[in-house]
């Protein structure tokens, strides 16, 4: 299934942006190449998560089991254009699926673990799956039996271990015959996929609003991986820890399309769990991983935790989707010659990325990324040349071009996805008039030579009071700088004379107590925040509410609240 208009998939070949390389076909080469090698390794905790025992594959062994759920697929009835839902933890069969189905031509829909009923529901409906693979248990829970209620307009759940209702995949894959795995050989030659074939339909965080489907191909997913193994500067049969849940772009760039450029070793683990990340990250010899800015911050302030971890190996961490520490990116330069990446990505196809090459000063690279796809700017990043951004005032439209105006990043280029999954009227209000993206993020144009960008917050997520637009994530970058917060969430709060205060939601540190008072008197004293900027509501909660993914949930927030 092809959703790229044609002008677009010949413009981009033409460039050499796009090509006819599938991730399958990366894929088969390194079993041609290195068949007695490692691919793929379980997380330590496997029999905890899926009840079974951790398993490390070779490429020839991978290749064996792709083979193998190819032929169950098609014995039956699931083939090209077909979409699957698949909901699996990090483990060997989730590859093992997002490689069978590539080759045949199937779409994964992947689900987050943490989906029940009403969000599964949602994706079967809007996608018309044909079928789904899960595991009868994962983590202790039951996750066959919400697969159930969705039938019988689902079709066949294959479930890791026998549970009622389900087709357990491991005795049906032991008795394909050979006869049987060169007939899904065959059959996936003559399927005839593309690299302009979808490949995946992912799922938007859905933190303000209904999950949105995003289709991409193999050309759009393979764009995405070279920045990522560019910025990473990630050799040929690199080993990859990767700790993000394979559901949207952060691990499927990283941990599938990007695994298989490099024809590396791909260690995963599930679910987050710091003591066992470090376990693999001393066992292991790794070469590159990502961790949320909260866990890296933790790893400086106690150093201990990082003994025995080979760092003339891992040369560089993968980091994002909040505010990072200058102190942070400037500890792991100095005590192991780490480079901390900074990463603004989307499942649309935002690849922003700030790197030790582009931006070596941590301060800036904490809060900064390059001005790419801009004219007058050139950097190392490997998209620098093909990912086109503007900044765009949303209320008039005017293109921003100078510093100390905030604006709405529009993008363009070959990362960019062709549109959201059968939502034609959300797609055509996704783009402007001349082509460009609205990511609804809002950046301005920051340094000297106006050279980088500074993100300020998502056009949703302005606090408007009294008429002053003040931004969420400005607030919450200088609270995460007070020594007494360990977590933090800024939202309106409902006014009826200013339209909406300021309120924080904060998450002590241990012994810490923090007060509006103490909070207010740090924006001002030491942060130099307007006034009309400080917490006016202050709520202590022990933890705040996120997605699978890892965005926090504001809108339960908000819904929290109450008039003051």
């Amino acid at each position: 299934m092809i959703l790229a208009p044609a002008e677009r998939i010949a413009d981009h070949r033409a460039r050499g942006w796009w090509g006819d390389t599938r991730m399958s076909d990366l894929f088969d080469a390194h079993v041609r190449r290195k068949p007695g090698a490692p691919a793929v390794i379980d997380p330590p905790n496997t029999q905890a998560i899926v009840g079974r025992p951790p398993r490390e594959l070779t490429w020839a062994e991978l290749d064996d089991e792709v083979t193998r759920l190819m032929a169950v697929l098609l014995g039956h009835g699931i083939g090209k254009d077909d979409v699957i839902l698949v909901q699996l933890p990090n483990v060997v069969e989730l590859t093992v699926a997002y490689l069978a189905c590539f080759k045949l031509g199937v779409i994964v829909t992947p689900a987050p673990v943490q989906y029940r009923e009403n969000e599964l529901a949602g994706i079967v409906r809007r996608t018309d799956a044909k079928a789904a693979i899960t595991a009868a248990s994962i983590g202790g829970q039951d996750h066959v039996a919400p697969m159930r209620s969705l039938q019988p307009g689902l079709g066949p759940i294959f479930s890791l271990g026998a549970a009622e209702g389900a087709l357990e995949l491991a005795p049906l894959m032991d008795q394909v015959e050979a006869a049987e795995m060169a007939a899904a050989t065959a059959a996936a030659e003559a399927a005839n996929i593309t690299a302009d074939d979808v490949a995946t339909i992912c799922w938007t965080s859905g933190t303000e609003a209904e999950p949105k489907g995003v289709p991409r191909s193999h050309n759009e997913w393979l764009i995405m991986a070279q920045g990522v193994i560019g910025a990473a500067g990630l050799a040929d049969g690199a080993r990859m820890l990767n700790p993000f849940p394979m559901v949207n772009m952060a691990g499927v760039s990283t941990a599938v399309a990007g695994w298989l450029l490099v024809g590396g070793v791909l260690i995963q683990h599930h679910p987050f769990d710091l003591s066992i990340m470090l376990q693999q990250m001393r066992e292991r010899a790794i070469d590159y991983t990502v961790a949320p800015p909260a866990v890296l911050n933790l790893l400086t302030q106690d150093p201990s935790l990082l003994e025995g971890v080979d760092f003339g190996r891992l040369r560089a961490i993968g980091s994002g989707s909040a505010p990072l520490s200058e102190t942070m990116i400037r500890a792991f330069h100095d005590r192991y010659g780490v480079h901390i990446i900074n990463y603004f990505g989307s499942n649309e196809g935002m690849s922003l990325c700030g790197t030790a090459a582009d931006i070596p000063d941590p301060a800036h690279r904490a809060i900064y990324f390059p001005r790419v796809g801009v004219a007058g700017h050139d950097w190392a990043y490997p998209l620098n040349d093909r990912f086109f951004t503007r900044l765009v005032d949303p209320e008039t439209e005017l293109e921003i071009t100078g510093a100390g105006q905030i604006g709405e990043m529009r993008i363009k280029g070959p990362t960019l996805f062709s549109g959201y999954w059968r939502a034609p009227e959300l797609t055509k209000k996704a783009f402007d008039a001349e082509g460009w993206f609205r990511t609804g993020d809002l950046f301005e144009i920051a340094g000297d030579d106006e050279q980088f960008y500074r993100f300020v917050g998502r056009l949703k997520d302005i606090i408007i009071r009294g008429g002053m637009n003040i931004s969420s994530e400005e607030i919450e970058a200088h609270l995460m700088a007070h020594p007494d917060i360990a977590d933090v969430a800024v939202v309106g709060a409902p006014d009826e004379r200013l339209g909406e205060r300021v309120c924080a939601f904060v998450v002590a540190k241990p012994g810490a107590a923090p007060t509006r008072d103490s909070i207010n008197a740090f924006l001002t004293s030491q942060r130099k925040v307007a006034v009309f900027k400080q917490i006016e509501r202050l709520e202590t909660v022990t933890s705040l509410p996120r997605n699978p993914v890892g965005k926090v949930l504001k809108r339960q927030l908000r819904d929290s609240l109450v008039t003051v």
